[in-house]
């Protein structure tokens, strides 16, 4: 049986950082739904369980020192929210393992850091490259807080 839950959360982990990576430093509304797409809420209005593992997945993200915000909007977003220092410098350090000397070092150097790992892997629609990928995030995150 495949943990497809696990699979999304790397999926919902990889938006996370790369959406926030993209307007560092500047704090803003992330939206579950700018993540996951739409999402129909049940009978009563109880958000999607996919929808609500997405927003859980921003909430541990901020328990477990990634992000920082300011407040939640309903289930729907969190308000003011930044990258941390550690996760902006896990995202944006690059892995000496991966530097290309082939390439000028400016390139070189932008190809080498997780931010870059999880675009090309997301982009690959790959669930195994995109595991690789969140947990070296993580990894890092272990060696350096």
């Amino acid at each position: 049986m495949s943990d497809l839950h696990i699979e999304d959360f790397y999926r919902d982990v990889a938006g996370i950082l790369l959406s926030l990576y993209s307007g560092f430093p500047k704090p803003g509304i992330l939206f579950v739904e700018d993540l996951i797409g739409p999402q129909e809420p049940d009978a009563f209005g109880v958000p999607s369980p996919r929808h609500q593992a997405c927003f859980s997945a921003m909430l541990w993200m901020a328990q477990e020192g990634f992000l920082r915000y300011t407040d939640t909007i309903r289930q729907e977003a969190i308000d003011q929210c930044c990258l941390t220092e550690r996760a902006f410098l896990m995202l944006s350090t690059p892995c000496s393992d991966r530097l290309d000397p082939a390439l000028p070092p400016s390139i070189g150097r932008q190809r080498a850091t997780l931010a870059q790992q999880l675009r090309d892997a997301l982009a690959s629609e790959s669930s195994v490259l995109l595991a690789e990928a969140v947990q070296r995030c993580f990894e890092r995150s272990t060696r350096r807080g």
